[in-house]
């Protein structure tokens, strides 16, 4: 009888650094808040950039667009980029 090893491969499971990002919207009494995979100058671009266009568009740790009209951003809060955690936290 054998018993058969379980290898697993860090880099593999790890997708990379989360954002959190809180953005304040005039007229509103709550915060878009949301994790990213986008570092911390890309969000920075694009709130800088949506400011000529228009709109800011980010994506979120699952893949879902949020689209904001930078008029009515009152402010941005960018998180520190944290790698995501495997396993149990004791």
């Amino acid at each position: 009888m054998s018993i058969g090893r379980l290898v697993l491969y860090l880099p593999d499971l790890v997708k990379g650094a989360l954002v959190e990002i809180r953005i304040g919207v005039e007229n509103s009494p709550r915060e878009i808040s949301f994790e990213s995979n986008q570092s911390a100058a890309d969000v920075e671009k694009i709130v800088t950039e949506s400011l000529e266009s228009g709109i800011a568009r980010f994506v979120d740790d699952r893949e879902r667009v949020i689209l904001v009209n930078s008029a009515k951003i009152t402010f941005v809060e960018i998180g520190e980029e944290t790698q995501r955690r495997i396993g149990f936290v004791a």
